[in-house]
């Protein structure tokens, strides 16, 4: 056979093909080859060209090489195999497929959770799709939104206020404002500002983008409504917008913000931001502020008082201490937060710092469109608009509000003329004490919840602050049917285990220890240090004897006793409201209209309302939501109406008796304050729930001061001139309606006849007159029986005292339930019984058993219907001189 053919159109294939032992060699060496999964044989898949692989070099006719051959030595074209021996001729076409085919891994496929994972090419794409809409975005929104001409809000509109029948009130005045150029303003008063409200302002650019988002996840996550604007975007947010909450707002502050940030200076945008704030008073602007609250031009104020300023930015009206006597300390922590900022900031050296006192504020000084009852009605209104988050102070004071009130324009006269006729026309100015007289009244509707009067003082230009809403006076004993109220609620026992209701027995002696208490010895001293010896709950409430109610409120518990005091209406952080035996003495500082808001309460069957002054309220035609009036069932009816019962004997012949002027059916008590600092009448009809105290104040201090001498009186109780304007106020404000009487419905054994205090069944017990703690009071630990928290029983029937408690009290007999054995009558009443006698004042040891003295007549025992019409009122026990309180 010749040489190879050179004929045309010849190949290697050709020629491996012919020759036989080329086909041999490839055979022997098809092992090291991938050619299928059979014997070497061709499959379909082998022959398919990969779409992914470029086509081999080698293949390509338009080269000058043969196949077979290597270009460099013109020798065979082989590689090495990887046990060293010489692999396929490279243009074979089934070494080449298996060489391919080791070399590339099949994808593996995304299976379950996997599949809803982006890839890095989606997420990648992602993140750069956003970044180009955000930066696209802040392009437009910067090219589209301009800086405006300053807004009509800059010099904000006045508010009017109006009576529920649309009648004219106050008008909150004209804007006060003038404006000051930066160098007047000290450089301390500037540094304080910054202290409070943006410490980074020199050296932050004009938005704080983290700052924002922090504060909006801070108010998403419920700690409260924070703000992330620097002072350069309240400052656009006070002169260009304005103070609404809204999307669009916020969008455009953040623009304006970053162009005003571009186009004006720091010291301008400063200048700009301490003209146009708010201040509180009506001020607007550092010089406005330094006038309402110092009484002097800026450039005067030093810098403890620009420190004060300065706190009173974040929300004025919660650090006024002037307006607001219970915020001081809440203004003090403000203010020394300031000063705090500035010595961290190195503004202010520590010992200068350690040198500053607190810069009291002066008297408001109000513009005389808020005279009279006006200014006192729009301060109550601003204040309830801002603790229930209608109205926040700053959007208030952009004004054009339209607000009509609850109030009730001859109600407000009659509460006004009462207070005139009663007190105001009595003061005399040579009289020392008379200068320190204050008055305060609230009426509300039990069944609305809304108030109808109200009397702040006796004018918003002398006397600045509200007397109807302070809450820095003791309520005395106006406090003590909240205690019953308690214990009949709580189905709650006496020492020896019998139900606490309204003739039900206690030992009323001055100076008592009270029993079943684990804390402090606590003898309370009853009013000009009177005993009465056993007496009814009745009784002790007509005379309002401390030593009963001191008594009862840890046979209740001081904790359940506060409970239910909230529940009729006293806020929870009313100051001095704590649990103690000496909570039914009322040391807690409530206002009058708080309390107006819980004797309400008791008025309506124990269904609580809280209070409102607020009927409603529009701008520019378009009226704003308020919040829905809602009834909570405070305590049950039961224990509302048999306190009602009790009540209605302190007007008929007890303490309040004065209050008999209304000529209607009443129900109240009276109250007196530590050293008669304020006298307090709380009462009600079905119809009106009003609470009128008379304070001691001298004017120039502000100091609490007592009323001896006032109005030419050796002293004021409650029982005096408060109960006199509640009488006559109840009287003009019912005039013409329909005389309603009480609907009660009492407890059981409620009206039963006090038991015999003789009886021979129970020699011991609070009733015996040989009591120890009787004997001589002062000399005894005051120790109970019961180490509980609330005393023996505290309503918790069942409970098994000891026979004989420490200190000689006695119990039910062991082994069985309080109020059984032979130490206890069942129950707390028992058959009719001879009269109670009346207990002498101030009795010594006795040598003989108590014998009966001048009787009182017991109420009628006949058992209530229901609902229950008021029962006759039980004759009067004869008191002793000088106890009423």
């Amino acid at each position: 056979m010749s040489d190879e053919p050179q004929q045309q159109g010849w190949t290697p294939q050709d020629a491996t093909a012919a020759d036989p032992s080329d086909k041999d060699e490839n055979e022997s060496k098809a092992p090291e080859t991938d050619t299928g999964p059979e014997s070497g044989t061709e499959t379909e898949a082998d022959t398919e060209p990969d779409p992914d692989e470029e086509p081999a070099a080698d293949n390509d006719p338009a080269s000058g090489t043969d196949a077979g051959e290597d270009p460099d030595d013109g020798g065979p074209a082989t590689e090495r195999g990887s046990d060293g021996g010489e692999a396929p001729d490279a243009a074979a076409p089934f070494g080449n497929t298996a060489k391919t085919k080791r070399s590339r891994r099949p994808r593996r496929k995304r299976t379950g959770w996997r599949r809803a994972v982006p890839t890095w090419r989606i997420t990648l794409g992602t993140l750069l799709v956003a970044s180009l809409l955000t930066i696209g975005g802040l392009v437009t929104g910067y090219l589209l939104v301009d800086i405006p001409p300053a807004n009509a809000a800059a010099t904000a509109q006045t508010n009017v206020y109006l009576y529920a029948d649309g009648t004219h009130i106050a008008r909150d005045g004209d804007i006060n404002r003038e404006n000051v150029s930066l160098d007047r303003i000290p450089l301390t008063v500037q540094h304080a500002v910054l202290a409070a409200e943006d410490r980074d302002f020199y050296s932050a650019p004009a938005i704080d983008p983290l700052a924002m988002i922090r504060a909006a996840w801070n108010t998403v996550t419920g700690k409260g409504k924070q703000s992330g604007s620097t002072i350069t975007q309240q400052y656009v947010k006070n002169y260009y917008l304005g103070q609404e909450q809204t999307v669009t707002r916020k969008v455009k502050e953040f623009f304006i913000a970053i162009k005003l940030g571009r186009n004006q200076s720091k010291s301008q945008i400063l200048e700009g931001y301490l003209n146009t704030s708010y201040f509180g008073r009506n001020a607007y602007g550092i010089q406005a502020a330094a006038h309402a609250y110092y009484g002097k031009d800026v450039q005067d104020l030093d810098v403890a008082e620009g420190a004060y300023l300065a706190g009173l930015l974040n929300a004025p009206n919660a650090y006024d201490v002037a307006t607001h006597p219970e915020k001081q300390q809440a203004a003090m922590a403000r203010w020394n937060y300031v000063l705090g900022g500035m010595v961290k900031e190195k503004w202010l050296g520590a010992a200068a710092r350690e040198a500053l006192t607190f810069p009291t504020p002066r008297q408001v000084k109000p513009s005389s469109g808020l005279s009279g009852q006006g200014g006192y009605i729009v301060q109550a209104v601003e204040d309830q608009l801002a603790a229930h988050g209608i109205l926040d102070e700053k959007t208030l004071a952009t004004g054009g509000y339209r607000i009509t009130t609850t109030l009730q324009r001859p109600k407000q006269d009659a509460l006004t003329a009462a207070v005139n006729d009663r007190v105001m026309s009595r003061l005399d100015s040579e009289r020392e004490a008379d200068r320190d007289v204050r008055v305060g009244g609230a009426s509300i509707e039990p069944d609305t919840g809304k108030v109808v009067a109200m009397y702040g003082g006796i004018d918003y230009t002398k006397q600045y602050v509200n007397n109807a809403t302070r809450r820095d006076y003791q309520v005395g004993s106006t406090f003590k049917p909240f205690v019953l109220a308690s214990a009949v609620e709580n189905h709650s026992l006496t020492q020896e285990g019998r139900p606490i209701a309204p003739n039900a027995i206690y030992v009323g002696d001055s100076k008592r220890p009270v029993q079943g208490w684990n804390g402090p010895r606590y003898a309370p001293e009853n009013e000009d240090h009177v005993s009465y010896g056993p007496i009814p709950v009745r009784e002790a409430a007509d005379n309002s004897v401390n030593a009963v109610f001191a008594q009862m409120a840890v046979d209740v518990g001081p904790a359940r006793v506060m409970s239910t005091a909230i529940a009729l209406g006293l806020p929870s952080t009313t100051p001095d409201l704590s649990p103690s035996p000496s909570i039914a003495l009322g040391p807690a500082t409530a206002s009058v209209l708080d309390m107006a808001g819980a004797y309400a309460s008791l008025a309506n069957h124990g269904k609580h309302i809280a209070y409102t002054l607020i009927e409603k309220i529009t701008k520019n035609g378009v009226e704003v939501a308020l919040p829905e009036q809602r009834t909570v069932q405070a305590v049950g009816r039961e224990a509302a109406d048999t306190t009602t019962y009790v009540l209605r004997g302190v007007v008929d012949g007890g303490t309040g008796s004065a209050a008999q002027s209304a000529g209607r059916p009443a129900a109240g008590k009276t109250g007196t304050a530590e050293e008669d600092r304020a006298a307090w009448f709380a009462g009600y009809t079905p119809e009106l729930s009003t609470v009128i105290a008379v304070m001691g104040q001298n004017p120039q201090t502000g100091a609490q001061t007592s009323l001896y001498g006032a109005l030419g009186m050796s002293r004021i109780n409650g029982g005096g001139p408060p109960a006199e304007i509640w009488g006559q106020y109840t009287a003009a404000a019912l005039e013409g309606s329909l005389v309603r009487d009480f609907e009660l419905q009492l407890a059981p054994g409620a009206d039963d006849p006090p038991p015999d205090p003789r009886d021979p069944n129970d020699p011991g017990g609070s009733r015996d007159p040989e009591d120890i703690y009787r004997q001589n009071p002062d000399e005894q630990a005051g120790e109970g029986r019961d180490s509980g928290p609330y005393g023996a029983g505290g309503g918790r029937p069942g409970t098994t005292p000891s026979t004989v408690a420490p200190g000689g009290a006695p119990g039910a007999a062991p082994g069985q339930p309080p109020g059984t054995g032979a130490s206890a009558r069942p129950g707390a009443v028992g058959p009719t019984a001879p009269p109670l006698p009346t207990a002498p004042a101030a009795p010594s040891t006795p040598a003989t058993p108590f014998t009966s003295a001048a009787p009182t007549t017991p109420a009628a025992s006949s058992t209530p219907t229901t609902p229950f019409t008021s029962a006759a009122p039980s004759t009067p026990a004869v008191r002793p001189a000088g106890s009423a309180q």
